[in-house]
């Protein structure tokens, strides 16, 4: 017989009122899509349905769309989100309606991002445009065109590594293709010659690494109990590794003081950005002025230059060269149309690169197959119908772009790694909102142009004479984690082409 502790009637009725508040506040939320009328899988107390995610979000998502149909609702901890797989109420959401409702992306925790707050990722509404406006002339055609001999630099030297040192090895491909995208983006943001590629232990390499290691419990806590964000920010906890973040706060802003020293003429992400600085005192009562960037928005913007250029573009290049290597006919054809191209020994232009209609295909098939950010978000702003469907202020709606990506009523055999569907003369019709590798509307991702430029560079150089080809370390399919991220480095060999 089990003996309860001798507590007075109170104590035992607050103990019971105290229990029964923690479980209302573990419940509480999840009516919210009953009474929107929207299906969805049944929440667990406090974490939603985030178990339902932790084997695998994209066959999570995938299952929910084949039972729920298009639109239905999940729950991040205690927060609704509600998915929608439509690719007209996605048109609506990500264009139509951006500016008026759904301008804004879902910001978690935005206080524990320390310095990164004035991203142009985190900031909302017309400080969103003016940042937007500001650093979109970064990636113009010209600018491109001035970048390119420095792309084309550090991708010679990159492939010049492998005949030295990796060949026939098992190669972690995002590793390797890392400190290329490192050294790009510091010479195109800093005109600071990095050279991560011949130095991979370097302070900076160590790290920006540093920085990619997320604490997934903090996320979880965070989901699951939202209102402990004040206390984690009182205690100083940083979603991201705080002396990391602090190391490259400190050496943007020595870049900053140099460029502004120096008496000769900078062509950088950098030097854009300081030729349209402002005050803060030029933003009165809240009015944002068309454009312009305060001190602080600078160094946010050239942090989120050169983290979010090294992860994405690294990761997409490791997607695209894996899937190459499962589909060896189309490395082969690819190969062809680089040597008709640009033959043995031949510069490279970029005229000449960004019009190759093959790499493009590859490019985008990759994408479509293995999305680099496999999900989109935006919130709601003031309620709004859909579609015959009341979505309340504040709400968060997600594009599962996966799902989309992979949905048959769009795509002809969908599983199948197929570049000739991107082909003008395929004959398939490709719904453009059911394809959003770099985001859809007003608010996609900015540097798209630069990120291709800079990928299709290095597939080029490295194709010319080179292969990649699976190995005993090769893991088909990958696997992903709850926030889908590989669960394991994507593994591959590198060899000499056979000419």
């Amino acid at each position: 017989m089990i003996s309860l502790p001798l507590f007075s009637t109170t104590t035992w009725t607050l103990i019971v009122l105290a229990l029964t508040l923690l479980l209302l506040c573990g419940i509480w939320p999840y009516n919210f899509f009953k009474k929107m009328g929207v299906p969805g899988p049944r929440p667990w107390p406090f974490v939603g349905t985030m178990l339902h995610s932790y084997a695998g979000p994209l066959l999570f998502e995938r299952k929910c769309k084949e039972k729920y149909g298009d639109v239905w609702g999940q729950f991040d901890g205690r927060a609704p989100l509600l998915m929608i797989a439509d690719p007209d109420l996605l048109k609506a959401v990500l264009v139509k309606e951006c500016y008026s409702t759904f301008t804004n992306r879902r910001v978690f925790a935005k206080e524990l991002f320390g310095p990164l707050k004035d991203g142009m990722t985190m900031v909302e509404d017309d400080k969103w445009k003016r940042i937007r406006s500001t650093v979109s002339p970064s990636f113009t055609s010209g600018r491109l065109r001035q970048i390119f001999p420095i792309v084309e630099r550090y991708a010679d030297r990159l492939v010049k590594t492998i005949d030295e040192k990796l060949l026939g090895q098992s190669v972690d491909v995002k590793k390797f293709v890392a400190s290329y995208s490192m050294d790009v983006m510091a010479s195109a943001a800093f005109s600071v010659d990095t050279d991560t590629t011949n130095n991979p232990e370097s302070t900076l390499s160590i790290q920006l690494k540093n920085l990619l290691k997320f604490k997934i419990w903090p996320f979880f806590v965070l989901f699951v109990l939202p209102f402990t964000v004040p206390l984690f920010s009182l205690i100083g906890l940083s979603l991201m590794n705080k002396h990391s973040v602090d190391f490259f706060y400190k050496l943007i802003k020595r870049f900053k003081h140099e460029h502004k020293d120096d008496k000769s003429v900078h062509s950088d992400f950098l030097q854009l950005m300081i030729e349209s600085e402002i005050q803060e005192s030029d933003i009165k009562d809240g009015v944002e002025p068309s454009k312009g960037l305060t001190d602080p928005e600078i160094l946010s913007q050239a942090f989120i230059f050169l983290f979010g250029g090294y992860d994405t573009t690294s990761t997409t290049l490791a997607y695209i060269l894996y899937s190459m290597a499962l589909n060896p006919d189309v490395l082969r054809t690819l190969q062809h149309e680089i040597d008709v191209n640009f033959p043995k020994d031949s510069p490279v232009s970029y005229e000449a690169l960004m019009n190759m209609e093959y790499l493009d295909n590859v490019m985008s098939e990759s994408m479509r197959l293995l999305p680099t950010a496999p999900r989109l978000e935006r919130v709601c702003k003031k309620n709004i119908r859909l579609n015959g469907i009341d979505i309340p202020k504040g709400t968060v709606v997600g594009a599962p772009v996966n799902c989309l990506h992979r949905d048959p009523r769009y795509w002809s055999s969908p599983e199948v790694f197929k570049p000739e569907r991107f082909s003008k003369d395929s004959g398939e019709d490709i719904n453009p909102y059911a394809y959003m590798p770099f985001g859809l509307g007003p608010r996609n991702c900015v540097g798209m142009r630069f990120a291709l430029m800079v990928m299709k560079m290095i597939l080029v150089r490295f194709l010319q004479d080179h292969s990649v080809e699976t190995c005993k370390d090769t893991l088909v399919p990958l696997e992903f984690n709850m926030f889908f991220i590989p669960k394991n480095p994507v593994k591959l060999k590198f060899s000499r082409r056979e000419m």
